[in-house]
């Protein structure tokens, strides 16, 4: 069965022709995947055409769908989507809903993302707030997924707690692991530490039947003990931003260490395998982008600088997400898994 994404092809930082060649790259990946790009429509097809460099059969399964606006890193979400009903990620969603497509993806500004996809599709039935999930890499060479990185900076322990169930249902259906470990993430490991919200938070996690490992510090997130942790957005996107920055900076010190001296040089020359090995369990694009968790549909995230394999691999694990119906897994799990304390949210 062939499945529909639409990408949106003026989010991000990179302009429309790395969105093309990612679009391309997917449908070369995967026989049964059709990408639909949002935006100008004239000179998308135009570029498309140029960018296929003749491959007709991976230009059929990419068409274009017109949109003349584009919500700005600069616009506030909820009022951009208000007054540009025409922008991409507007119409893209709006594809979503009248089932012209199964999924979403944009690089563009994330709050508009959110925002777009609570009004044009809804939330899932049982959740207050969706929110944004990402996975990080760890020490043991699998992922752990944050979650939220961004969507909620303001929480009630209910919200976490249905952050909890949904990434635990994403890994149980993605990761194929049956029992993910839970973490609250903390400013220490030992019970009662932490401020109000995760104080709030523990027992209500403590007590449903999710794998629950207790509090987690920001160190452990890398370490791999624990396959999801929950948090606000504000702290999860602290800990997203702090993470790339760290990466990149270590990269960076780490070439011009190689520079100072020609012993380290031909040392470079024996690790450069482990090294771009590294630089490949770090780099956000292996992961495909963040997947909006809680929405009555399928939507991914993706950085601002994305390149054409990020968006490639995002419009893969899109089709992913719709051909395995995370949603209603969610919606089975919420059901199956709810508490309803006396000081919960409502």
């Amino acid at each position: 069965m062939r499945v529909n994404v639409a990408l949106d092809a003026m989010g991000g930082d990179t302009g429309p022709d790395v969105a093309i060649l990612g679009a391309l790259a997917a449908v070369r990946a995967c026989d049964d995947l059709h990408v639909i790009l949002i935006g100008p429509e004239e000179r998308l097809k135009a570029r498309l055409a140029e960018l296929a460099q003749g491959d007709t059969a991976a230009q059929a399964q990419v068409s274009v769908y017109p949109a003349s606006e584009v919500v700005t890193m600069e616009d506030m979400p909820v009022d951009a989507i208000r007054k540009k009903k025409d922008a991409t990620v507007v119409v893209g969603f709006d594809l979503v809903k009248k089932g012209q497509a199964d999924a979403m993806v944009s690089a563009g500004n994330s709050g508009a993302i959110m925002a777009a996809a609570v009004k044009k599709l809804g939330r899932l039935p049982g959740i207050a707030r969706p929110g944004i999930a990402s996975f990080f890499p760890t020490a043991r060479n699998r992922p752990v997924m944050i979650m939220d990185i961004g969507a909620n900076v303001d929480c009630r322990a209910q919200h976490l707690y249905q952050f909890a169930v949904m990434a635990t249902c994403y890994v149980r259906r993605v990761l194929h692991k049956e029992h993910p470990r839970v973490g609250l993430l903390s400013i220490g490991a030992e019970t009662g530490k932490g401020n109000a919200l995760v104080k709030e938070t523990f027992p209500l996690l403590q007590a449903s039947p999710l794998n629950f490992a207790g509090n987690v510090e920001g160190r452990d997130v890398y370490r791999g003990d624990v396959d999801v942790v929950v948090c606000d957005g504000f702290i999860g996107n602290i800990l997203l931003k702090a993470s790339e920055g760290l990466g990149e900076a270590a990269l960076q010190m780490i070439r011009g260490e190689i520079l100072k001296s020609w012993r380290a040089r031909f040392g470079y020359l024996l690790m450069r395998g482990a090294l771009a090995a590294f630089k490949k369990q770090v780099d956000y694009a292996e992961y495909g982008g963040a997947p909006l968790l809680g929405i009555n549909g399928t939507g991914i995230v993706c950085h601002g600088a994305s390149s054409a394999a990020a968006l490639c691999r995002a419009c893969i694990v899109a089709a992913d997400m719709a051909r395995h119906d995370i949603n209603a897994t969610i919606v089975g799990l919420l059901g199956e898994y709810r508490v309803e304390p006396e000081s919960a949210a409502p």
